[in-house]
C-alpha cells in the first residue's frame, strides 16, 4: 500500500454548549488579549456571548472584529490584522461560518509573521509562526476549523487560496448551540457543501488515501442521514450535532484529499455573482459527477451505497441514481437549482469557464481532465 501524510487540527472539543470554555482553552494557551473574529450577523443573532462571558471569567481581555463580510477580500484580512495590532492581541478566536475562520487564520498568522498575504498564496508558502487560534463554527458546511485553507477573494472575480499547516489551529470547539438559530436554506446549502467536501475527497485523483476515505464515507453518512431532519425541525440539537460532526470529519477528508471540479466551477460563480458558496457547489454538483462518471464510477457507486442503498447493482446505475439523488435533494430543501435562478445568463457562462479554468490547485485533483469546453458545457447543463 502506497504512503501517505495526514494533517489535522490538534485539539477538538465537541459538545453542547462547548462555546462556555473558549476562556479556558485560551488561557491554557497562555493568551491574555484576544481578537474575537465574527460577523454582524452572528454578533446580531447572539452567538457570541457563551464565548463572551468565558473569555472574561478567564480574565482574558477581548476586542471584538465583527467586520467580516462573505467571501472575504483581501481588505477584511487587513483591517482585522490591524485591529489584532491595536489590541495587542496575543490570540485569536473565531466564533462563525467559513468566511470568519479563514478570515482568523490569516490574521493569527500575519498579526505575528513578517509576511506579506501577497507572498503566501498557494500551496506551502507560510514560512512563519501564527498566535494561538481557536476556532467556533457557527454553521455544519465548510470545516475550516479543521483544515490548512484561508480563501480569499482577490480580485473583483478571483479568489485564491493559502494553503499551510500553520493555518490549523490550536482546539476546534464545535457547539450544536450555536447552529441553531440558522435558518433552512442556510443549513440546507452549507449541509451540502459539506457533502461535496466528502464527495470530492474522496476521489480526489492526487492525494486520495484511506484515512481520508475513512472520514469522508462517514460524513457522507450523518449528513446524508441528518439534512432532511435539519432542515424540517432546526431546533433537533442531536441533528445539528450530527451534521456539525460530519462537516468536521469532511473537513479532515477534503483537507488531505483535496477538492477539484466541482469547487473549481462553484468559486465563479461566487466571486461574480455573490451566491453563497455551499449554494454555488449545489448548483453544478450533478453536472459535475457526470462529467466525471467515466473516470470514478466506481468510487461513485460506493458513495451511492451510503446515500441511496439498496437500489441497482451496476456501477453505471448506481451513478446514475446518485445523480438523481442530489440533483433532488437542493429541490426538496428549496435550494435555487440552475444557475439562471441566480441571475446568471447565457452570456455569463463563457467567462465562468475561463475564471474556473483559472483554478489550477483545485482541478489537479479532479479525476478527469478538464478543458474550457468542458467547464463550458457544464455551466451550460446548469444554465
Amino acid at each position: 500500500m502506497p504512503g501517505f501524510t495526514f494533517q489535522s487540527t490538534k485539539s477538538l472539543l465537541m459538545e453542547p454548549g462547548a462555546s462556555a470554555r473558549i476562556g479556558e482553552l485560551a488561557k491554557a494557551l497562555g493568551c491574555g488579549s484576544v481578537l474575537l473574529v465574527t460577523d454582524p450577523g452572528v454578533m446580531a443573532a447572539g452567538l457570541l456571548q457563551a464565548g463572551l462571558k468565558g473569555l472574561a471569567q478567564a480574565g482574558i481581555a477581548v476586542t471584538v472584529f465583527s467586520e467580516v463580510e462573505a467571501d472575504p477580500p483581501v481588505h477584511v484580512i487587513e483591517r482585522g490584522v490591524a485591529r489584532a495590532h491595536a489590541a495587542k492581541a496575543d490570540g485569536v478566536v473565531a466564533i462563525g461560518g467559513g468566511s470568519s475562520m479563514d478570515v482568523a487564520k490569516l490574521v493569527a498568522l500575519l498579526a505575528l509573521s513578517d509576511e506579506t498575504l501577497a507572498e503566501i498564496y498557494g500551496v506551502g508558502m507560510v514560512k512563519g509562526r501564527r498566535l494561538p487560534l481557536i476556532l467556533a463554527p457557527t454553521t455544519a458546511g465548510t470545516g475550516s476549523e479543521v483544515t490548512p485553507i484561508s480563501i480569499v477573494t482577490t480580485g473583483e472575480n478571483e479568489k485564491k487560496g493559502v494553503v499551510s499547516p500553520v493555518l490549523l489551529p490550536d482546539w476546534a470547539v464545535l457547539d450544536a448551540e450555536l447552529t441553531l438559530g440558522l435558518p433552512a436554506h442556510v443549513t440546507a446549502a452549507t449541509g451540502i457543501d459539506a457533502m461535496v467536501h466528502a464527495i470530492e475527497a474522496y476521489t480526489s485523483k492526487r492525494l486520495k488515501n484511506p484515512m481520508s476515505d475513512a472520514l469522508a464515507r462517514e460524513a457522507l453518512r450523518l449528513l446524508g442521514g441528518n439534512i432532511r431532519a435539519v432542515c424540517r425541525d432546526g431546533g433537533n440539537i442531536e441533528a445539528r450535532h450530527n451534521m456539525l460532526f460530519g462537516s468536521m470529519l469532511a473537513g479532515m477528508a477534503f483537507a488531505n484529499a483535496p477538492v477539484a471540479a466541482v469547487h473549481a466551477l462553484a468559486y465563479p460563480i461566487g466571486a461574480r455573482f455573490h451566491v453563497a458558496h455551499g449554494l454555488s457547489n449545489s448548483l453544478v454538483l450533478p453536472q459535475v459527477l457526470q462529467f466525471n462518471a467515466p473516470a470514478a464510477e466506481a468510487h461513485y457507486a460506493e458513495i451511492a451505497d451510503i446515500l441511496v442503498p439498496g437500489r441497482g447493482s451496476r456501477a453505471a446505475s448506481r451513478v446514475a441514481e446518485l445523480v438523481t439523488w442530489l440533483s433532488q435533494l437542493p429541490v426538496e430543501l428549496g435550494l435555487p437549482t440552475r444557475l439562471r435562478d441566480v441571475g446568471i445568463a447565457e452570456t455569463d457562462l463563457d467567462a465562468l469557464a475561463e475564471d474556473a479554468l483559472k483554478q489550477t490547485r483545485l482541478l489537479i485533483n479532479n479525476p478527469r481532465e478538464m478543458v474550457h469546453a468542458d467547464a463550458l458545457g457544464i455551466y451550460r447543463a446548469a444554465l
